[in-house]
């Protein structure tokens, strides 16, 4: 397990995917948030003023750590976000599918008739979270950016 987490290869890869996830699906919602409440509301958890409230601020908080991840800069903190989001985003499928609600998850489209809810959605997102726990916990960060720039202040010295 150890050599799995220490795999810069792997990590790179993780890293690939799930920033680039995130950060095409933030982009159409935060181009419409409105549109984006309107799914959010679909699944009759939150208020039309607490979903528009998200709607308008959770896209750019996916395309910034989405951002941190692709890149490589901060991964660990824009994977527990990520994470947590996505748990957040689970436990609010599963009630719809024991809801019995048939509504778009709202996840990568704004489209109501794509990506309906269900058991596969929990599934998906059931891996992603496998994902985002892979990259809190891996230490091979030799591509990103973050080992770059201290690379780069180690060869420069302390100099301000």
């Amino acid at each position: 397990m150890k050599s799995l987490l220490s795999n810069p290869w792997l990590e790179l890869a993780t890293r690939l995917v799930t920033g680039t996830i995130f950060v095409a699906a933030s982009i159409e919602k935060a181009a419409d948030p409105a549109a984006f409440a309107a799914l959010i509301e679909n699944y009759k958890i939150l208020s039309p003023q607490l979903s528009l409230l998200v709607a308008s601020t959770l896209p750019w908080v996916e395309l910034v750590c989405g951002f941190a991840i692709l890149f490589g800069w901060g991964v660990r903190g824009g994977a527990l976000v990520l994470g947590l989001l996505t748990a957040g985003f689970t436990a609010a499928v599963i009630s719809g599918v024991i809801r019995g609600l048939d509504i778009s998850c709202g996840c990568y489209t704004l489209d109501p008739d794509m990506g309906r809810i269900g058991w596969r959605k929990v599934a998906e997102n059931t891996g992603l979270l496998v994902l985002f726990l892979f990259l809190v916990y891996s230490t091979g960060t030799r591509y990103t950016l973050d080992t770059w720039l201290t690379s780069r202040t180690g060869k420069e010295g302390a100099v301000h």
